[in-house]
């Protein structure tokens, strides 16, 4: 285990910030990196690697300072000129780190550092090197900038709804009103808000496109797309296997979805559900969390303590040192996130509490990756292998959503059952919507051309293609296909989103495991001490989980959900 912790970490809001010295950075990577070359021995080859590891540990410690406290508030004109100044740097540091990626991988000691680190990481330079390029600095930074711009642009955006000033989260907690006519007007308010700045959000998107197909054409990639496979590390799979799966879910997901949705019509007493009645599950409401943000997070460290000694421990810390904001503010970035300064062996959790069990949701979601961020910072040598590959980050997050199912009566009350009945059945339904996003990003990447028009055209052919129940009520903006919009990942993380349906299966057999008492929770503590010293397809067979790539893996899990959801819906 490690033990070097920096015990000198106090709470988030006093820890120190000062903007790194990226020319003395630089100074000390050629330092480590010509002791490096000259070590005779792998002891000395290994302290030196170390030592540029801690430095460069620190430099994104003191950028993942700067980059919370920006998405705190968007207005801050002091972190805000900080992200710009690292959009730049982090840029031009690529280059040194390409230096140091070759140097590393052509050590004479190659073999001790794969037994030590796993060859994962030495696979990830040699993808690195492939991907980084004096002339695809600029184009970064003008990318960096842009996703800057479309966050303070969606974060200042709210509007006058019912005697209150409501950002998009806002008006999401209006659409589970029991008042049917509530939820339609907080629906219409949620989506000319989206359409006041969808020309602005088209234009960003559009300089988006180009940039990237810039970097990937300078690079000699075809295609965005061949690129993004690489930058996301996805060694394991192509875009065939990717599109068979998608058409997996719709064989046996999205059928599954619409019968889930036509007993919730039957329950609300609707002919046919609108999209502002999707999020309302029960006639008289649904569940919603009982206590302020304060009070839920107290119940979150008991239930964490009673969970396990490792989650009690990690808890504590995150309490301590107040490693969260959970609190939805003006001007504050949407969304919720997990993220990590290295130097303390420490996460940080973001959320927009807005009064919904979503709260809880992404309490408990953003908890799990929190989670195996501690667990396995306390295990592994170097923040580098801590996080796993996307698809498995996102087994420990939604896996822990499951977990929690034993204590939510502190939260939730006699409703309980209700909301793990609904949180169940939603977690299935979003997968539909999941791979929509998925062959969006594919059609637009593939077709750099399109327009707006374009690519509303396209999202509308595969809403109805994965999620044909959906109906907008008419409105104009939404049903042409402007909801692609509304998904931030589109916009930030190019292609991030296939991992979170994929992960969902693998969670789903986590909990089938709970379920049938055999397990579970070694598995997942297995699973977040691994971290990311093997690939994805070693890392799920290690942990004894399936591949989800696997039709028939999707028709597996689609039928235990089924059974499953029936057995909770009687418990209601």
């Amino acid at each position: 285990m490690m033990d070097n912790l920096n015990t000198t970490m106090g709470k988030f809001s006093e820890l120190p910030y000062t903007r790194p010295d990226a020319k003395a950075l630089k100074q000390s990577f050629t330092k480590h990196l010509n002791r490096f070359k000259k070590a005779k021995t792998f002891e000395e080859a290994d302290v030196a690697f170390l030592d540029f590891m801690r430095a460069m540990e620190s430099w994104f410690t003191q950028n993942t300072i700067a980059s919370v406290r920006n998405t705190m508030n968007m207005k801050d004109e002091f972190y805000d000129e900080e992200i710009k100044f690292f959009n730049r740097e982090n840029s031009l540091l690529m280059l040194s780190l390409k230096k140091a990626m070759k140097c590393i991988l052509a050590s004479p000691f190659r073999m001790q550092f794969e037994e030590k680190y796993g060859s994962h990481l030495f696979k990830d330079y040699e993808t690195q090197l492939k991907l980084i390029k004096s002339s695809t600095v600029l184009p970064s930074i003008r990318e960096g900038n842009l996703c800057t711009e479309y966050s303070k642009t969606v974060a200042s955006c709210s509007v006058e709804f019912m005697g209150e000033k409501c950002n998009f989260y806002g008006l999401l907690k209006h659409m589970q009103s029991t008042d049917r006519e509530v939820r339609r007007a907080a629906f219409e308010a949620w989506a000319n808000l989206f359409e006041s700045v969808s020309a602005k959000l088209d234009q960003i998107y559009g300089k988006l496109v180009k940039i990237r197909n810039t970097i990937s054409s300078r690079l000699g990639y075809k295609c965005y797309t061949d690129y993004a496979y690489l930058a996301r590390g996805r060694y394991d799979y192509d875009v065939e296997k990717v599109t068979a799966f998608r058409e997996a879910v719709r064989t046996y997901i999205t059928p599954l979805c619409e019968k889930l949705y036509r007993e919730q019509a039957e329950r609300l007493g609707l002919e046919k559900l609108e999209m502002f009645d999707e999020n309302l599950c029960f006639a008289e409401g649904n569940a919603v969390p009982i206590g302020t943000p304060e009070e839920l997070t107290e119940k979150a460290l008991r239930m964490y303590e009673e969970m396990s000694p490792e989650t009690g421990a990690f808890f504590n810390f995150m309490r301590e040192h107040e490693l969260y904001d959970f609190v939805t503010r003006e001007n504050k970035h949407l969304g919720g996130y997990m993220t990590f300064l290295p130097d303390y062996k420490a996460p940080f959790i973001f959320s927009n509490f807005n009064g919904t069990s979503a709260d809880i949701d992404v309490l408990t979601h953003e908890a799990g990756h929190a989670f195996e961020g501690y667990y396995a910072s306390r295990r592994l040598p170097i923040q580098q292998m801590i996080s796993s590959t996307s698809e498995i980050n996102e087994v420990h997050s939604m896996s822990m959503e499951f977990f929690a199912y034993p204590y939510m009566e502190r939260f939730f009350g006699d409703k309980t059952a209700k909301y793990i009945y609904a949180h169940f059945t939603d977690a299935l339904k979003t997968i539909p919507y999941l791979v929509s996003v998925d062959e969006f990003q594919h059609r637009v990447y593939e077709n750099p051309n399109l327009t707006p028009t374009g690519w509303r055209k396209a999202w509308k052919e595969i809403e109805k293609k994965y999620m044909p129940w959906r109906s907008y009520n008419g409105n104009a903006f939404l049903e042409e296909g402007g909801f692609w919009m509304q998904k931030q990942h589109i916009f930030l993380y190019p292609f991030y989103y296939i991992e979170y349906a994929m992960a969902q299966l693998d969670a789903f057999a986590l909990y089938r495991k709970q379920v049938e008492g055999k397990g579970a929770w070694e598995s997942y503590l297995k699973l977040c001490g691994m971290g990311g010293m093997y690939g994805y397809f070693e890392t799920l067979s290690r942990a004894d989980l399936p591949n989800p790539l696997d039709p028939q893996t999707v028709q597996e899990i689609a039928s235990f959900v089924e059974a499953q959801s029936t057995e909770l819906k009687s418990k209601i």
